[in-house]
């Protein structure tokens, strides 16, 4: 049986911008463009012509002429508004400069709920609806290339007045409109009223040519999204890992692998992601990720670290012998791994599943993996957490097994924090240290002294600014994100330290901890094994 055609259309690099804390350059553009030509989505809206220079700049070509006829690349679109009222398309700049954006699509917002078009707009309804017929009339006539319309507030206006909100959706079709998006704007829409509100709308508007927009206000917009396809929709609008205004979009990292994986989407749609690019989805996420310079979700549906990853000993001990016990997809699928943490609720079967997932080859009987085992456990109980710092349990294995050499000795460190007046006069708090190191075989100790932005940074900076014959190994780690956790009350108060270290030369992340009554004390721990272990990943060699 023949599937039906979903289409997807992403948004991330015009409503994900306007996620709080984002801001996209030019090259970020491009390179999220190209992840998502790899990703094989259909439509890419790049931003709106003219709105700022980077925008401009990326209009001016399409980023997916590249003469390649591999694959078909996505349809680049252009974002605007309809045309004002009270002027005709050719006589509104701004969406003349729309029209002439080289693009393959044009995506225009049109007021749906006629309370915004007599509050935000201030012109009549009849105005709007010729507003929605010029404008995607004129897309039609300017080249080659489909018109959509997003239905701003199409669900609240659906609910406030039925029928004007249908008799948007009905002039943007029957002027051609490629699609008509229904968006959730205001995000507070729930699955049971989307999936009837939609099946209403396709006795107007045929689902082939209409589209579903939702925001994430309520925790629904992926729910949302399923429930419009469902009910009839056939193109799905969304971001990568969810990015929008507020709260969010829906995300398609999650909605593409749920159209794939699912039996009852999976048999009636398809859609132009290949087993290979869905396989890509977990470097997707997190390329975005880097370009932000965010930490990646650990705990995000298909992508997240956390997604496939199992603690207790009785349920890691099903999931070696049947995987399916406990994951509902491969993880493989989505380019993820399975991951048995080893805490203190873990049993032997963590231990060698991560052992031999480390390349370390031991047997179950192997009298050291009980030895480990109880070393794990008293650990954690002085308050060590090794589900959420895989490198220093890598790092506490190997060293137990004798394959971790030394390769430097920390003889002391200094910390000193001073408050004081600057040359003009302005109160400021500097932080220095000093650390002296012994490398392992040569006979002088390596001093070096570091400022920074605040004590453990300025420790850090220290310890990275010389380790002689092991610089040019270390030399691009950064520590990107510290948490600290008091475990215990009072003046002597146990501090746990989980550090996550990122080698800028090939992406990759680690986590490193570290338990002492001194904060300092503990972070300095975190930061020697995450040092130790990327010498020890770089395949070093001590002496």
């Amino acid at each position: 049986m023949s599937r039906e055609r979903l289409y997807l259309f992403d948004t991330t690099l015009r409503d994900g911008a306007q996620t709080t804390g984002v801001d996209f350059s030019l090259d970020d553009k491009r390179r999220i463009a190209k992840i998502l030509a790899d990703l094989g989505v259909d439509y890419v809206e790049g931003g709106y012509p003219g709105a700022n220079p980077a925008d401009t700049e990326f209009f001016a070509s399409n980023p997916f002429d590249t003469g390649s006829t591999a694959r078909t690349p996505p349809r680049f679109t252009a974002f605007g508004m309809t045309k004002r009222a009270g002027r005709s398309a050719a006589n509104d700049p701004g969406f003349q400069a729309i029209l002439q954006s080289r693009t393959d699509a044009v995506c225009l917002v049109a007021k749906a709920w006629d309370y915004h078009v007599r509050v935000a707009l201030g012109i009549t309804n009849d105005e709007n609806i010729d507003g929605i017929v010029e404008s995607v009339k004129a897309v039609r006539a300017s080249g080659n290339r489909e018109a959509l319309i997003d239905c701003e507030h199409f669900f609240d206006g659906y609910k406030a007045n039925r029928a004007y909100a249908l008799q948007c959706a009905k002039a943007a079709y029957d002027s051609g409109a490629r699609w008509v998006v229904l968006c959730d704007t205001n995000g507070g829409t729930l699955p049971h009223e989307v999936a009837a509100i939609v099946e209403d709308v396709v006795q107007t508007v045929p689902g082939t040519h209409l589209g579903i927009h939702t925001h994430n206000d309520t925790e629904n917009a992926v729910a949302n999204t399923l429930a419009a396809v469902r009910a009839g929709c056939r193109q799905i609008q969304g971001t990568l890992n969810g990015l929008g205004e507020r709260c969010g979009n829906a995300n398609l990292t999650s909605i593409i692998p749920t159209l794939l994986l699912k039996s009852e989407f999976a048999e009636q749609f398809e859609t132009r992601i290949t087993p290979a690019s869905l396989a890509g989805l977990v470097r997707a996420s997190r390329l975005l990720d880097e370009m932000l310079n965010r930490s990646p979700d650990r705990h995000a549906p298909y992508v997240g670290e956390s997604a496939f990853a199992t603690k207790a000993g009785i349920h890691a001990s099903a999931i070696l012998r049947e995987p399916e016990t406990y994951e509902h997809i491969a993880p493989e699928c989505v380019g993820n791994r399975r991951r048995v943490l080893v805490s203190d609720q873990a049993g032997k079967s963590n231990l060698i599943y991560e052992l031999e997932r480390l390349g370390v080859d031991v047997t179950r009987s192997d009298p050291r993996i009980a030895t480990l085992l109880d070393n794990v456990k008293s650990r954690e109980a002085a308050g060590y957490a090794y589900d959420g710092a895989d490198a220093s349990f890598e790092l506490l294995a190997r060293r137990l097994l004798g394959e971790v050499p030394q390769y430097f000795q920390v003889d002391s460190f200094r910390v000193m924090v001073e408050r004081r007046h600057n040359a003009i006069g302005e109160q400021i708090t500097v932080s220095e240290a000093q650390v002296k190191v012994f490398v392992t075989g040569e006979a002088e100790a390596l001093w070096s002294v570091a400022e920074g932005n605040g004590p453990v940074n300025a420790l850090d900076s220290a310890l990275r600014k010389d380790l002689g014959r092991y610089q040019s190994i270390i030399k691009d780690i950064e520590l990107v994100d510290y948490k600290v956790r008091i475990l215990t009350g009072g003046t002597e108060a146990v501090t746990r330290v989980l550090v996550e270290t990122h080698d800028k030369s090939n992406g990759e992340r680690w986590f490193t901890v570290g338990v002492s009554p001194n904060i300092v004390d503990a972070s300095f721990e975190a930061l020697l094994d995450s040092i130790n272990y990327k010498l020890l990943k770089a395949g070093a060699v001590a002496g």
